[in-house]
């Protein structure tokens, strides 16, 4: 049965079948883009600590208004 809430289902259910959580896998799932590829971003290194911070935000990383950009970017990775 699909979830309405999911943004993008297909991603979803093959990150649970990944073994990720269902939390982690959801906001994964709806993050903007979500699931499109194409390997053209620049590394989280090159990126503004404010465009860090509006992508913790999206992904749902509590605690980030108190981060540096280099614990917004490990906050990032490890999420």
């Amino acid at each position: 049965m699909p979830n309405s809430r999911i943004k993008n289902e297909d991603q979803y259910e093959t990150l649970i079948d990944k073994g990720y959580s269902k939390e982690k896998a959801a906001r994964i799932a709806n993050t903007p883009n979500a699931g499109k590829k194409g390997g053209k971003a620049k590394p989280y290194e090159e990126w503004t600590k404010e465009v860090l911070y509006q992508q913790a935000k999206d992904v749902g990383i509590e605690g980030r208004s108190k981060m540096k950009k280099k614990e917004l970017i490990y906050a990032l990775r490890n999420n």
